[in-house]
């Protein structure tokens, strides 16, 4: 019973990549439109459109990890009934907000060149389709399937290892997004006239993310080179921390780039700042609070 416990785990990881990976694209496309140089002729309303949509990207982007932290901090790599059924209600809830900032997408890029009229249909039917697809299914079918209660049941130590290199993949792409936007915006003319401070803090934040991509990608190389590709309990210790340690960076990385876009769209310091700190403590939270609080929880639970 513990190896269906443990193909549905790895199954849950596998669709929460996915998704991710789905974001990866609109969150590179957030942070690049604000330095663009049509983002200039935008309206008021487009540019607040932007700012709302990288917000609920940074939103559905911290929801979709949740299962893998979870996995790592409450449940010590292991195998639970409970962690399918986060890996679920983070995944539904992670596609909200998610949906909502492709319509923002769709009417941004559509307005300006074929009015208002046009971007707010875009926008609209661009969420209608997104949520049809991924919500409308399952109000007509679920199937009810109650899987037997075999929490940390056993699970190998071949399995504690290929999931915890699953779950590495699962946070990279959303520092892959970044990444990739923070050295190209370096490039363009809106970057030159950004002031020196936003330019240091961008410099900061592609340290913070290259330092996450960094210790992710140590895993498998650690894995390969050290260990030869076999598994080991010294190895899970090290990738778990490893995985564990890598999303504070990029919730510094993310909080801290967020501050010099949305410096650069309200021209006001102090309320980038407050967007950034709130940004960061949002990450943090659902990234570690949560999953502590859950594994305090259930401490306290245990007789």
């Amino acid at each position: 019973m513990s190896e269906g416990l443990d193909r549905k785990v790895k199954t849950a990881l596998d669709e929460t990549r996915l998704l991710i990976l789905g974001i990866q694209v609109m969150l590179g496309f957030q942070f690049q439109a604000f330095f663009q140089s049509g983002f200039a002729e935008f309206s008021s309303a487009s540019k607040s459109f932007c700012a709302a949509g990288l917000a609920l990207q940074t939103l559905a982007l911290g929801l979709l990890i949740v299962p893998s932290m979870e996995h790592r901090l409450e449940e010590i790599g292991s195998s639970s009934k409970r962690l399918v059924r986060v890996a679920s209600f983070y995944t539904t809830t992670g596609l909200i907000p998610f949906s909502l900032s492709l319509g923002l997408a769709g009417y941004v890029v559509i307005e300006r060149h074929f009015g208002i009229a046009a971007g707010i249909t875009c926008g609209a039917a661009l969420t209608l389709i997104a949520a049809l697809a991924w919500f409308g299914p399952e109000m007509v079918h679920r199937q009810k399937y109650v899987m037997p209660d075999t929490s940390r049941a056993g699970t190998s130590l071949a399995t504690k290892v290929e999931q915890v290199l699953t779950e590495a993949r699962v946070i990279i792409p959303g520092a892959q997004a970044l990444f990739g936007f923070q050295f190209i915006a370096m490039l363009t003319a809106g970057f030159d006239r950004l002031p020196q401070a936003a330019k240091i803090v961008h410099a900061i934040a592609l340290g913070l993310v290259a330092i996450n991509v960094v210790l992710l990608m140590t895993p498998a190389a650690l894995h390969r080179l050290c260990f030869n590709g076999e598994d080991s309990e010294q190895f899970l210790r090290a990738a778990s921390a490893l995985v564990v340690a890598a999303p504070l960076f990029l919730a510094a990385g993310l909080s801290a780039e967020s501050y010099v876009v949305l410096g650069k769209v309200t021209d006001n310091e102090v309320a980038a700042a407050g967007y950034a700190a709130v940004s960061f403590a949002l990450l943090v939270g659902f990234w570690y609070a949560v999953p502590l609080i859950a594994r305090w929880t259930s401490a306290a639970r245990r007789p």
